[in-house]
């Protein structure tokens, strides 16, 4: 084990579906995790719970788990004062673009003020790269098809979007006054199992096999690129494994500074009827569905241009739907049997 790997990484959000995952994955390759999370009710807290007892299991002692709000600066430096760390993989956010419209506070605290006292503290410890999760909702209602980090980011759709084209505004900041390695990955709907209940798969999944109707807003005219864990994982971690240079060259984003920006999809634009579909088969029953207008905030499209992340770090998602919605709904099946 190289002394890169001793070094405890640390992930925020990590009771959260991605952070979960990315530190599964680095506890099963040797590596030791300090994870922290305010392990709030945006969701059940019982999954959060389960999350964090999961990783235990997995990582013994190589894995500490600490219970707090990243948006409190002063409780985040007494908590992490006497732990050792050097990267630090920030996944914790306020999620949901619709949530985000009727408490817009909750996000300007996890994802501003947050996000600023997760770069602070990687400033002062003088952490070797940072990598930050923001999201596809930057690119708002972006005709372009498909979405490319190079595009112009400039007209968010929500305030969730705003917020992370917030963080990757304050990352450049950083970066060009400090020096300091930053990466942004740019999410595309991520779906697997241990995933949150307020996205379209578990919200399907759930309705179907209970026997309630399936809400599908804008008549159905949907298309997500729809990116399965693990692949977002395997991003996360070619790139936590491989941070910016500091050598004055362009980066994926444009910045000249030690700050790169990544889109991670499935490079596919699916049909929301066939996500449906292959719900209804790994559920073995049809859904009664009910239609509705586009909700406030929300895109009728999202498409990822992973060039970038495949040609500089060999990023390439394997799962397709067809695969990962029968793993989803078995997870999901399994998950509710033995609560």
């Amino acid at each position: 084990m190289s002394a890169n790997q001793c070094t405890p990484i640390l992930v925020t959000g990590v009771a959260g579906f991605i952070g979960m995952a990315l530190a599964e994955r680095l506890l099963a390759r040797g590596d030791a995790v300090i994870g922290i999370d305010n392990v709030n009710d945006y969701y059940s807290v019982e999954l959060k719970e389960r999350r964090v007892q999961r990783l235990r299991a997995v990582g013994g002692d190589r894995f500490e788990f600490v219970k707090l709000d990243f948006s409190d600066m002063e409780a985040l430096e007494a908590a992490l004062a006497t732990r050792p760390f050097d990267r630090i993989a920030h996944l914790g956010a306020q999620a949901g673009v619709r949530h985000s419209i009727d408490n817009p506070h909750a996000y300007v605290r996890s994802n501003l003020v947050g996000h600023l006292n997760i770069l602070e503290l990687g400033r002062h410890r003088g952490s070797s790269h940072i990598i930050y999760a923001s999201s596809s909702s930057v690119y708002g209602g972006n005709e372009s098809i498909p979405f490319k980090v190079s595009d112009r980011v400039d007209h968010p759709m929500s305030l969730y979007a705003a917020t992370k084209k917030s963080d990757e505004l304050m990352s450049e900041t950083y970066a060009h006054l400090y020096r300091l390695p930053l990466t942004g990955l740019r999410f595309f709907t991520v779906y697997g199992p241990w995933g949150r209940p307020d996205m379209a798969m578990w919200l399907f999944t759930d309705a179907i096999l209970s026997g309630r109707p399936i809400k599908i807003f804008n008549g159905g005219k949907m298309r997500r690129d729809f990116t399965y864990i693990g692949d977002i994982v395997a991003g996360i971690i070619a790139s936590l494994d491989n941070p910016p240079a500091d050598d004055g060259a362009m980066k994926a984003g444009g910045s000249v500074a030690p700050h790169r920006i990544y889109n991670i999809g499935n490079h596919r634009a699916e049909e929301l009827g066939l996500l449906i579909e292959l719900i209804e088969q790994a559920c073995g029953r049809a859904a009664e569905k009910i239609m509705l207008p586009m909700q406030p905030g929300d895109v009728p499209e999202t498409f990822a241009d992973i060039t970038a992340i495949q040609e500089e770090l060999g990023y390439t998602p394997t799962t397709q739907i067809s695969e990962g919605v029968p793993r989803f709904v078995d997870w999901f099946r399994d998950y509710h049997v033995n609560r």
